[in-house]
């Protein structure tokens, strides 16, 4: 399993984080030997989202960039609060892949249709079918923006909600972050 992962697991909310870690190992299960799932993002700040919200707007984002878009590519349509992430209750995926059978996994892949383990089955599509069947919304599903490597299980809150929790302390603290009451 992935150290970086497991790591970030552990600043996941503590009503998934315990589930997650296990899904976690489950789903690795699912890919051959020669791919890793990783969790880019789970718990991000407001100021992080803010930074992220930035890019291809006011800041450069190197992805993307040309002449029709000197901005580059606009990364997420949520500013900071209104983001499930900035909860702790999502998790952005990618793929670690194998390339020379050394155990090494240096080949990062958001490619949605890649098979590395020869099932007949997309790797991306295998994870966000497991998830999904584990109550997580998948960014994949959504009409009118996808995310595809985003999950997230909200416990039916919209984000306005978890920020009204948020800014009117309904509150826990666990390994010294601070959570919304779910």
């Amino acid at each position: 399993m992935d150290k970086i992962t497991l790591e970030r697991i552990n600043q996941s909310h503590p009503k998934i984080r315990e589930e997650l870690a296990v899904h976690y190992g489950q789903a690795n299960g699912l890919l051959g030997k020669g791919c890793r799932l990783r969790f880019a993002y789970v718990l991000r700040t407001d100021k992080e989202q803010d930074v992220l919200y930035s890019l291809g707007r006011t800041k450069v984002n190197p992805d993307g960039k040309s002449a029709k878009k000197p901005l580059g590519n606009i990364v997420t349509n949520a500013k900071g609060g209104q983001s499930i992430h900035n909860y702790g209750l999502a998790f952005d995926i990618v793929l670690l892949y194998d390339k020379n059978g050394d155990g090494v996994f240096e080949t990062v892949s958001w490619d949605m249709v890649k098979d590395g383990d020869d099932d007949g089955k997309a790797d991306w599509i295998e994870i966000a079918n497991f998830f999904k069947s584990k109550g997580y919304e998948w960014g994949g599903d959504w009409k009118s923006f996808k995310d595809l490597p985003h999950f997230q299980k909200s416990f039916g809150f919209h984000w306005k909600v978890l920020k009204m929790k948020k800014d009117n302390n309904t509150t826990i603290v666990n390994n010294g972050i601070t959570y919304v009451k779910i």
